[in-house]
């Protein structure tokens, strides 16, 4: 097939005023499918003139002779000759409108024939939580989409993210209208492709980047990568004490840590957050901040990194595509059990996933309603959303403090990370998978086959209740009877002492932002209170809260298992190794 290409230079270029993940993502898809394509001629589909000429520049620029074609709205009709158009995002469905004007025909007799099975359409999930991408999910079910259409999911969580959205909006129509015909387009799992000898360094390139940063031999770096945000990316605050509680069990040795922090605040305010936060959480941890946006700083903390740490909370996420650029650089990593990375890293080989935990299902309602009437902006939504997410800060210690401890292991890990990101996760290998898809979606269109799907109800299922809509993406759900203690380091201390400790973590900027979902002095206060008494059933915690509260606190023990007060009594059990 010569798939077309629906290109804007916004959307696959890093080099834009405001740099997403998306930008990476489309920017990385472009150079790999001119890679590695079988194509034998390259289309694109453009809004403007320039844009397409751009477009013929940048398949020129990477050693391509085939042949160009580019179609404007003028002449979409021509978009049938290649038999299917690829969008860098979700919002396929207005295409599918667009399809259908545009490629319908009169047949030998002047009937009008309809021209949805001119082309097929394939779209990929980015963020599956903004409202316009909720929205244009959502929208499937009522624009002409066909079985021969997909949406690409990055992730086995994404997809039921996306099928959860369907199934309620087919609910809705199912009860308001009676509908029962239900035509899907096709929803595979194909996860995001890295350029794997992007992240090979010689061991010149390894010692250089470590002289930069002054680290010796008994330093340990450990990095992140990524946007530097607590909101909208990834809280912090397990990482710093995870990591405080792993250099108190090293120091013995002599060793030093130091966490390499490469990416970008949005401004002075987040800025000074992190910087309060770290000094605050893991004071004998020397942080280090460099640009991520800027390339060599990039490969200054790829290749002198020993351990890459990635503990995702946010629902933003749907991927993540750093945790297999540190596997190509043969880094171990630690991550939180989450979304896509459940995918990608396998417990136990290629470092390790730490238990997530998220309240259950009809306690975030308010959140939803929020940000629907524009209370909240969608930072704010993922933000709210995110303080009462926890990743187990103690699994987290004890991994680094394995890894720190055995230069073996992270070699190991290291090697075994490497080679699943080249056999599984390389452009080479995923370019084939999405061609192997698209060959399937035009055998189908050509046989003109139907399928239907259903399923149950939400008020508005484009704006779900996010601890229903993202149920599979932590490890564990905070229920009424999932049993809660006091951490360990507050098992020794009074409730004063502890409500002490709370306030100080309160003074933090990362952590009162969401002053709208956390619960009073008093209600913390009666929480430590019941804590104190010993392990019991989350729910047991509030009764001592007025009936009114009790579900907006219970909620709250998230938070406090986030800020390392409570734990859950039982370890979790680690995720079995993926295959």
């Amino acid at each position: 097939m010569n798939p077309v290409i629906y290109y804007h230079p916004e959307a696959y270029t890093t080099t834009g005023p405001k740099l997403m993940g998306r930008n990476a993502a489309g920017e990385s898809f472009l150079r790999g499918f001119l890679k590695h394509s079988h194509s034998t001629a390259f289309w694109a589909q453009v809004q403007r003139n320039e844009h397409g000429e751009h477009f013929a520049k940048q398949v020129k620029a990477l050693g391509r002779n085939e042949p160009i074609h580019c179609i404007t709205h003028h002449n979409l009709n021509a978009l049938s000759q290649a038999g299917l158009v690829y969008h860098p995002g979700p919002g396929i469905g207005e295409h599918a409108f667009h399809r259908s004007l545009a490629g319908q025909s009169r047949s030998a007799d002047n009937n009008l024939k309809s021209g949805h099975a001119a082309w097929s359409l394939c779209g990929i999930t980015h963020t599956t939580s903004s409202a316009g991408a909720m929205d244009a999910i959502s929208a499937l079910i009522t624009s002409p989409v066909q079985t021969w259409d997909a949406l690409i999911c990055t992730s086995n969580a994404v997809k039921n993210n996306v099928t959860k959205l369907l199934q309620a909006q087919v609910d809705m129509l199912k009860e308001r209208l009676g509908i029962s015909k239900l035509v899907l387009p096709m929803l595979p799992v194909i996860p995001l492709g890295i350029h794997t000898q992007d992240f090979e360094f010689t061991e010149e390139q390894r010692s250089l980047s470590r002289q930069k940063l002054q680290a010796d031999s008994q330093t340990l770096i450990v990095l992140f990568m990524g946007r530097l945000s607590f909101h909208a990316k990834a809280h912090p605050l397990a990482m710093y004490q995870a990591l405080q509680i792993a250099a108190q069990q090293v120091k013995a040795q002599g060793l030093k840590i130091k966490l390499l922090e490469c990416g970008w605040h949005a401004n002075e305010f987040i800025e000074k957050a992190y910087q309060d936060a770290a000094k605050l959480a893991c004071p004998d941890v020397e942080v280090v901040t460099l640009d991520g946006r800027k390339a060599e700083d990039r490969e200054t903390a790829w290749a002198s990194a020993d351990v890459f740490c990635s503990l995702s909370d946010n629902i933003q996420e749907t991927f993540g595509i750093v945790p297999i650029e540190a596997m190509a650089a043969g880094i171990p990593v630690v991550v939180s059990d989450w979304d896509g990375y459940k995918d990608t890293v396998r417990h136990g080989i290629d470092g390790f996933r730490i238990p997530t935990l998220m309240p259950e299902a009809g306690l975030a309602t308010d959140l939803a309603q929020r940000h629907a009437l524009d209370v909240d902006t969608y930072d704010m939504y993922c933000g709210h959303t995110s303080s009462l997410i926890a990743v187990d800060i103690q699994q987290a210690a004890d991994a680094f403090t394995q890894l720190f401890h055995s230069s073996e292991l992270r070699a190991k890990m290291g090697a075994a990370g490497k080679a699943r990101a080249q056999s599984t996760y390389d452009w080479r290998v995923i370019i084939q998978q999405y061609e192997a898809l698209w060959a399937e979606q035009d055998k189908v269109r050509v046989s003109s086959a139907q399928s239907s799907a259903a399923s149950s109800i939400q008020a508005w299922p484009a704006r779900m209740d996010p601890f229903f809509a993202f149920e599979t993406y932590p490890t564990q759900l905070l229920q009424r009877n999932t049993l809660l203690e006091l951490s360990g380091p507050m098992q020794a201390q009074n409730s004063s002492e502890i409500l002490a400790h709370i306030k100080s973590l309160l003074a933090l900027s990362m952590v009162n932002y969401a002053k709208i979902v956390l619960p009073t002095e008093n209600e913390i206060l009666a929480v430590v209170q019941q804590a104190i008494q010993g392990p019991q059933a989350a729910f047991s915690l509030v009764q001592q809260v007025p009936a009114h509260r009790q579900a907006f606190v219970f909620r709250s023990l998230a938070w406090l298992v986030k800020l390392g007060i409570l734990q859950v009594q039982t370890s979790l059990t680690p995720p079995k190794p993926s295959v």
